[in-house]
């Protein structure tokens, strides 16, 4: 699938969410509306790690990572349109779990019809929660469609594998 496909993909589940005329502002708005939504997905998996060791990976791995501005350019014989998304990931953890959020703050080429959360629209957001002494269920609330480098990644992070960095541009 082409970026401006899984960007439109993304988009499109985004707006569904916010289909009633509210776009989740908060992480935990995005878990509860989610399941409900449009190709809204949300994946679980466990994981013999605890999850304090998947925090650790996550902040270690998510600011190299995730913390960037991409910039997307799609060009038909129609129309020409430049995208530029900054990714903004943020890292939590406690003794009850640990989380990752991703949000994309639009900075240029997308008209922003809802209220935009101060760092970008929630696009995913992982849990890991304990099951056992050093084993975890990890959650992923996602879109269905799209985003499957990132998702690879999270899967290896959470895994403790040394998977590296998703190519950003392609998923």
């Amino acid at each position: 699938m082409n970026k401006i496909s899984v960007l439109t993909m993304t988009s499109l589940c985004v707006m569904a969410i916010g289909c009633a005329g509210h776009m989740p502002q908060t992480a935990d708005e995005f878990r509860k509306e989610l399941p409900g939504a449009f190709m809204g997905k949300v994946e679980k998996f466990d994981v013999n790690r605890s999850h304090t060791a998947i925090g650790k990976s996550f902040q270690k791995m998510a600011p190299k990572c995730l913390d960037v501005r991409i910039k997307t350019v799609s060009q038909t014989n129609m129309s020409y349109q430049v995208i530029v998304t900054k990714w903004n990931p943020t890292v939590k953890v406690s003794d009850q779990r640990a989380e990752l959020h991703i949000q994309q703050l639009h900075e240029q080429g997308v008209l922003n019809v809802y209220e935009v959360p101060k760092n970008g629209y929630y696009t995913m957001v992982v849990d890991a929660n304990p099951i056992g002494k050093n084993k975890s269920q990890v959650v992923m609330y996602r879109s269905s469609v799209g985003n499957e480098a990132l998702v690879k990644a999270i899967k290896g992070w959470a895994a403790g594998k040394n998977v590296g960095c998703p190519d950003l541009t392609k998923t």
